[in-house]
């Protein structure tokens, strides 16, 4: 994310893009926090608990600094299904591991389901931003959300697999057919918090391996860092062009 701040200040012309930026939330540990002209660029460390705490206390701060039609992005990578490694995928709906547009949560000791819909319109909006750079191939699908890295995804490579090779590529090719062209930890809390807060949002991931074809991720580190760039190439145009529309 500092990473991300530091190019968006060479985007929007405010600066250095190789000048330090302050973390304003080094007072804590929970995550990180790059403000940068009208861009907050924030770390949510990894997996739902971790997103919702940053989202809580995200939203109370927009909320008490009277800021309005704010539009929130999350950015990062991600496994891919049946897709070419270091495509990005724009997430039309967040599905469970049952393949459900939902996201459940206890509270008070009840289930409470909240939808996982994400801004049709927005989604668009990033295809028509990535046409526009032509540098990557760039889809809308649904992206699958699930609680951990290995069992919840399917992997044969955790320190626990109750399950046979042939019954995982069953279970990835039946989401492959539900529509499902991405797997990551986050998205189903992120677009039901932002749903419910009224808040425009978007899942913009860039995948880095092709989970048909295996669970370790073969590309070369100078691939993989090209492939983490591209959310943020795509999103850095979208963020510029936006502006530009907004100012006319």
């Amino acid at each position: 994310m500092k990473a991300f701040a530091q190019y968006i200040t060479g985007e929007l012309k405010l600066g250095d893009p190789k000048a330090d930026i302050d973390n304003i939330c080094a007072g804590t540990d929970r995550y990180a926090m790059y403000k940068v002209g009208p861009v907050l660029s924030i770390s949510h460390g990894m997996g739902i608990p971790s997103i919702s705490i940053m989202l809580h206390e995200l939203i109370k701060l927009l909320y008490h600094s009277k800021c309005s039609d704010v539009i929130v992005i999350r950015i990062g990578t991600s496994g891919g299904i049946g897709i070419e490694p270091g495509s990005v995928v724009i997430t039309s709906q967040s599905v469970n591991p049952c393949f459900k547009p939902e996201f459940e949560q206890i509270v008070l000791g009840k289930t409470v389901v909240r939808s996982t819909e994400l801004d049709a319109e927005l989604a668009q909006e990033f295809v028509k931003c990535s046409q526009e750079i032509n540098e990557f191939n760039t889809l809308v699908g649904n992206t699958m959300c699930t609680l951990d890295f290995y069992e919840g995804q399917g992997r044969l490579d955790g320190a626990i697999c109750l399950y046979t090779e042939e019954e995982k590529m069953q279970y990835l090719k039946a989401a492959y057919d539900a529509g499902i062209r991405n797997i990551e930890m986050e998205s189903s809390v992120f677009a039901a918090m932002c749903n419910i807060s009224g808040l425009k949002a978007a899942v913009v991931c860039v995948t880095i391996l092709n989970r048909l074809e295996g669970d370790q991720i073969t590309s070369s580190h100078d691939v993989l860092a090209e492939f983490q760039q591209r959310p943020q190439k795509l999103v850095g145009y979208f963020i510029k062009k936006h502006l530009a529309q907004t100012e006319l």
